[in-house]
């Protein structure tokens, strides 16, 4: 990890929640308006993005370009630029766009920090209930309408008694489908639909796992720095890294990790 200096760590805070604010006003604007409408980024399937998705970014990257000029940015919706400062913030303007199309409240908007070694620090935000998940830099806290918490993970427990997430009942590929099916038939309860909700659920010590794939680095890096510091683990399907992106466990304890990791690869 970079060497940060207080004041430098207290002005990213600053800065991530800065941009949190902007994309929760701009995603409100839109969301369960009637007027609503999408494009579709892929012609095989339904991949939505709507006006909301692009002016949460371009709002947050506004505030970035007047505070953070010198850091790199990746972002959903318009790419990649470049920084000089080794650091480079990650954002996904509304993660879990299908959620948001159809109103269900548990879509986010994620911003992360990173460095050569991965996120450092991340914010999950939901808008509509202004509830906003944050880890790293010695911070793991809730703030919403229950008011603020730190946040911690479950207590370790066999997977027989674990709770399991994945945003799709059908996950990946075929092969990657019957790999997750094999862990899910061992969990007390499988639920689907929640995006990066279900990994705010796993920080907030709400439930024990979930898996996914086919992801982008943008979809997984907040949410790696909020678990990781809430005391979970968060990496591929082999136990390796995954801030890149790909295949998904996240884990409330090393003992349901392990479990998992066995089923995945049997």
């Amino acid at each position: 990890m970079a060497h940060l200096s207080e004041a430098e760590t207290g002005e990213l805070i600053a800065t991530a929640h800065a941009l949190a604010d902007a994309a929760r006003e701009a995603t409100l604007l839109h969301f369960r308006k009637p007027d609503l409408t999408a494009d579709t980024k892929e012609t095989e399937r339904f991949d939505p993005v709507t006006v909301a998705d692009r002016l949460s970014e371009e709002r947050m990257r506004a505030i970035l370009a007047a505070r953070r000029p010198q850091d790199g940015i990746l972002g959903e919706e318009f790419g990649r630029s470049e920084g000089t400062s080794g650091l480079t913030w990650v954002l996904d303007p509304i993660d879990g766009t299908r959620g948001y199309l159809s109103g269900t409240p548990t879509w986010g908007v994620l911003i992360s920090v990173r460095d050569a070694s991965g996120p450092i620090y991340g914010i999950i935000d939901q808008p509509y209930i202004r509830e906003r998940f944050e880890g790293g830099f010695g911070r793991a806290e809730v703030n919403g309408p229950s008011g603020r918490a730190k946040l911690a993970v479950r207590p370790a427990r066999p997977l027989s008694q674990a709770i399991l997430f994945s945003t799709f009942p059908e996950v990946g590929t075929p092969a990657e489908g019957a790999a997750f099916r094999r862990v899910a038939a061992q969990a007390k309860l499988t639920r689907y639909g929640t995006d990066c909700y279900a990994y705010a659920l796993i920080a907030a010590g709400q439930i024990d796992i979930v898996i996914e794939a086919g992801l982008q680095a943008y979809d997984v890096q907040a949410p790696i720095a909020v678990i990781e510091a809430a005391g979970g683990i968060v990496t591929n399907w082999q136990g390796g890294p995954c801030a890149e992106g790909g295949q998904i466990l996240a884990c409330a304890s090393r003992e349901i990790h392990a479990e998992a990791l066995a089923l995945l690869n049997p």
